[in-house]
């Protein structure tokens, strides 16, 4: 038994391993702005998952999205999933065919797992950056809403379509935002918003903005107070996966400096 154990320690120790080879392992060097990411799993597998993508066309893609359920099922789901969409931006020019791509991706897994009667669903957050304009470009598919931090003012990215895997043929918008110098744009997964803390309450979305609110230091120093809060919010060890990406706006790239900066 004990020798049993051990070697399921080891299976989830390497499959966890795995995990981490499948998500960037440096964030962007833009001259645009400044990118971080910090990832963090309950249970060392998860279905959090992000990805920073060069698109052909000089344009920066921003991914995250949060598969359904925890532990070993949700961390399959997601690498077969992150797989898909990585290939999927890279091929198709706009956010909405890519979301309607993963979707039917989704159902059809699902087709083919009704004996086992699984239900397979994401959210998803798909942002394309326009670094000489500075418009983004995005699918929020039931995804919790990103928010620009501009000035003392939280603006929110709600949702334009249902979370992938739910609908056959669902309505998907797009929408556009005009980001600026100096904004700052966190883009997280439920697991932050959801912690729980001492007397059974939500962090929230109100506590993550006045966590944006209260100082404005560095992007990597923002995701380590971020997740520091949460530590300190929560009565002990985490429950939920959490995911938060920071990108700092610095200026629009000049149309020369395209050849050498993303």
């Amino acid at each position: 038994m004990a020798n049993h154990h051990c070697s399921c320690d080891l299976n989830v120790d390497l499959a966890t391993h795995v995990q981490q080879l499948l998500f960037p392992k440096s964030s962007p060097l833009c001259g645009w702005a400044c990118i971080g990411v910090k990832n963090r799993m309950a249970r060392g597998l998860g279905g959090d998952y992000f990805d920073f993508i060069a698109l052909p066309d000089g344009q920066q893609g921003i991914l995250i999205g949060d598969v359904t359920g925890h532990g070993m099922h949700a961390s399959l789901i997601m690498a077969l999933l992150y797989g898909f969409i990585h290939n999927a931006c890279l091929s198709l020019d706009s956010p909405v065919p890519v979301v309607r791509e993963v979707n039917t991706f989704l159902q059809n897994f699902a087709d083919r797992s009704r004996e086992y009667d699984h239900f397979f669903s994401s959210t998803l957050f798909w942002g394309v950056i326009n670094p000489q304009t500075l418009e983004m470009a995005y699918v929020n598919a039931g995804h919790p809403p990103p928010m620009i931090c501009r000035g003392q003012e939280i603006l929110t990215l709600e949702s334009c379509a249902p979370p992938v895997g739910f609908f056959d043929d669902p309505e998907i918008g797009m929408a556009h935002i005009q980001l600026e110098p100096h904004d700052r744009l966190l883009l997280y997964t439920d697991g932050i918003t959801e912690t729980v803390g001492q007397e059974g309450e939500l962090f929230g979305e109100k506590g993550l903005q006045r966590l944006l609110l209260r100082e404005h230091d560095a992007h990597d120093d923002c995701l380590k107070r971020i997740f520091s809060t949460l530590d300190h919010f929560g009565p002990g060890e985490a429950m939920d996966d959490a995911t938060a990406i920071v990108i700092d706006i610095n200026a629009p790239l000049l149309p020369e400096d395209c050849g050498h900066a993303s």
